[in-house]
């Protein structure tokens, strides 16, 4: 926004302590004018000063002739006193918000590392140079995080174009080859890319919070969700059981929170064992929180492998091409969603080996009209 130049701030301070002081001292020379020279009785003050008194000094005499000049000394040397003392008050006052400037402008060239850290006691300025840091603090993860997810996901997108070129020449150099098998082959890696872009869709979606909030039944969700998995669990010999309450209502998307259910069913079923494991999904209500609790068999996690779990494009271990493979969003968009809907997710390896992932949502607190 373009807006035309003025007074600074440090200059409008100084004006007005020149101008209070002024003011402050026009007042004291006033009342000395009045009080001191034109009400008090001749007679009474030279009986108190026993004949040491001038009547000329006062009405009628020079009394104006001698005051005036001296008051008008004064309010020159409050002018200039007010001038250069306001200038250095205002200046130290200011010192603060010149760093917090200062610190604003090298980050909008684009360094988000710079730190104001003010020191002293806790005062306006230094609070507003603490949530600043605070605020630049944020921005530089959220903006790492952005870089990284980017490259991430170019990297992702790059490999099913890749593999379709690879897939492409080699069919153009060997006329013969068998065409079914091409197609097929080039299917799967067509799926693969529209599978990661709708999940990158899906992740922008939920950052964003783009969505209207709806009473949702959590078990209702669950149910629907093992019943989309409960063929590929059955091929694998994995048992999936479920406790809990009958009604987990939360507010939010149903998109959304079926996605979130979705893809914690799909990732305890392929990150199991390879035949056999178990399932279990509960969910719950107390207090107000509405927790839903998956659990499934597995390998032993580590604390380092648990703590990137829910980073994007992070794959389990276990995950292979014939595990339906998916582009390592899952627990990325889980932890999205998660935290659209003022929720919180956690994760935590069960002893005998696998993963527990909870999700924490503020529950339904009153039934819906005409429920």
């Amino acid at each position: 926004m373009n807006r035309r130049s003025g007074l600074s701030v440090r200059w409008k301070l100084t004006l007005s302590y020149t101008g209070f002081l002024m003011l402050a001292g026009a007042l004291v020379l006033g009342i000395t004018w009045l009080f001191l020279l034109r009400f008090i009785p001749p007679l009474s003050l030279g009986g108190m000063l026993e004949g040491a008194f001038d009547p000329r000094l006062y009405v009628g005499g020079a009394g104006p002739r001698v005051f005036i000049p001296a008051a008008v000394l004064v309010m020159l040397f409050l002018l200039v006193f007010g001038l250069v003392g306001g200038w250095i008050l205002a200046g130290r006052m200011l010192a603060p918000l010149d760093r917090v400037t200062r610190a604003t402008r090298v980050a909008a060239a684009g360094s988000l590392s710079h730190r104001i850290a003010l020191p002293g006691r806790r005062d306006e300025f230094r609070e507003l140079a603490d949530a600043f840091d605070a605020m630049l603090a944020r921005l530089e993860a959220h903006v790492g995080e952005q870089q990284r997810f980017a490259a991430n996901a170019s990297h992702e997108l790059r490999t099913p174009l890749a593999i379709t070129r690879t897939l492409l020449d080699v069919a153009r150099r060997d006329p013969d080859r068998d065409v079914d098998a091409l197609l097929d082959r080039l299917q799967a890696v067509n799926t693969r890319a529209v599978d990661l872009t709708e999940a990158l869709l899906l992740l922008g979606r939920a950052e964003q919070r783009s969505f209207t909030p709806e009473y949702v039944d959590l078990s209702l969700l669950v149910e629907e969700a093992i019943e989309t998995f409960l063929p590929l669990a059955e091929s694998r010999a994995i048992s999936i059981e479920t406790s809990g309450d009958d009604t987990t209502q939360v507010a939010g998307s149903r998109a959304l929170l079926l996605q979130l259910v979705t893809n914690l069913v799909h990732n305890a079923v392929v990150h199991n064992l390879p035949h056999g494991g178990t399932v279990r999904v509960t969910t719950r209500t107390a207090s107000g929180i509405a927790a839903l609790t998956v659990e499934n068999s597995g390998r032993e996690l580590t604390r380092e492998r648990l703590a990137v779990l829910a980073e994007p494009f992070q794959r389990g271990a276990e995950r292979t091409r014939s595990d339906h493979a998916g582009a390592g969003l899952g627990l990325a968009i889980v932890r999205s969603i998660t935290t659209a809907h003022n929720g919180r997710l956690a994760l935590a390896p069960r002893p005998a080996g696998g993963l527990r992932v909870t999700i924490w949502l503020p529950a339904r607190s009153s039934p819906a009209p005409g429920s």
